[in-house]
């Protein structure tokens, strides 16, 4: 008789890892559902409707975890997620960037926390509702787009090795974001209709430079907005408040649109151009992880900087120090410090890094 394989399922409460604890469980797997544990509800004023990982998912994924009949623990990684997640939130802002948290989450936590737990509890997966695929090919593990365009997650992926590739499923990538809501509505699953989670899940009204004030204790002195002649326009509120393309509560009328091109934290500045301006071609990005063996040093690829756009073409020039020069063919809109740029070739995602 084979070797029933073991897998831990991340369950966030949400439909989409419900539906993957089902799936792993349906096709002969011995699973144990977990969810990880981050904060207190209390600390953050949570609002459950949007966020995840809260106290009421972890009580709709202990529902359904028992409905499969599957084990089911919450694994407390507060410190953490303090740590890891939180700190460099706020430090990426501090530093005049716009971070992107859930892809440190997926690093730091689902990623590298849950799998400590794999290994210590001698487990062979671990298996998230993310739509995404990973497909092995003459022993390497690539890591690829999930089959719903709408709803892939291969952008918050990027930072997965080649060890953590070989013990992770997804069995979502496949389906359709309407397959799987079907389903949990065959298997009668309490949460088949609940909404998506939009939010970052510590910041659940969408205040961040609030919960950065408050969690902090710190408050960030005004300053001027600039042109990119460094002509003084007016004030801001506070450099942590604003993000490269932002037009919307900059408090300041200026007779013609006007959006956030950058942020000089050294002169507390915060510089303004017109849409136009917003426009340009290159980026560097640091920490960068190749998802494929051996890349050449002038790749053509097509490239994401922000989690809901469409690949554009680019060239992607590995630098001496490993870092990562990212030219496009045409120009995009409001390239960003701190958000991610990921490397594509088709629906294979070739590497990512850290936008500077």
């Amino acid at each position: 008789m084979a070797n029933i394989k073991k897998a831990i399922i991340a369950m966030s409460g949400g439909v989409d890892s419900s539906v993957a604890a089902f799936l792993m469980n349906k096709n002969g797997y011995e699973c144990i559902g977990a969810t990880m544990k981050l904060y207190d509800n209390e600390d953050i004023a949570v609002s459950t409707e949007k966020t995840c990982c809260s106290l009421d998912d972890i009580e709709d994924a202990r529902a359904v975890a028992r409905r499969l009949s599957m084990p089911y623990y919450v694994f407390n990684f507060k410190d953490e997620f303090v740590e890891k997640v939180i700190n460099h939130f706020i430090s990426t802002y501090e530093n005049g960037g716009t971070p992107n948290p859930c892809i440190e989450c997926n690093r730091h936590l689902k990623f590298a926390k849950l799998f400590q737990r794999m290994k210590e509890l001698e487990y062979d997966y671990v298996v998230t509702g993310h739509y995404a695929r990973v497909v092995e090919d003459d022993g390497w593990f690539y890591l690829k787009k999930g089959v719903d365009e709408t709803k892939d997650q291969s952008y918050v992926l990027y930072s997965l090795t080649q060890e953590q590739l070989a013990h992770i499923q997804f069995p979502l990538g496949e389906y359709s974001k309407a397959e799987i809501r079907e389903i949990a509505e065959e298997q009668s699953f309490l949460n088949a209709r609940k909404k998506d989670s939009q939010d970052i899940c510590f910041v659940p009204d969408g205040d961040y430079a609030g919960f950065i004030e408050n969690f902090t204790g710190k408050t960030y002195p005004v300053g001027n907005f600039v042109d990119l002649q460094g002509n003084v326009l007016g004030q801001h509120q506070g450099i942590i408040r604003y993000t490269n393309g932002q037009r919307k509560g900059l408090g300041v009328a200026f007779g013609k649109p006007m959006y956030v091109a950058g942020k000089d934290i050294e002169h507390n500045t915060v510089t303004l151009c017109t849409n136009e301006e917003l426009f340009s071609k290159e980026l560097t990005a640091i920490d960068f992880n190749w998802l494929i063996p051996n890349p050449d040093k002038i790749i053509k690829s097509k490239a994401r900087v922000r989690y809901n756009m469409k690949e554009q073409p680019a060239t992607a020039y590995i630098l001496d120090n490993g870092d990562v020069k990212v030219i496009f063919d045409e120009p995009q809109r409001a390239i960003t410090k701190g958000q991610a740029v990921v490397l594509y070739d088709d629906d294979t995602v070739l590497g990512g890094g850290t936008i500077v």
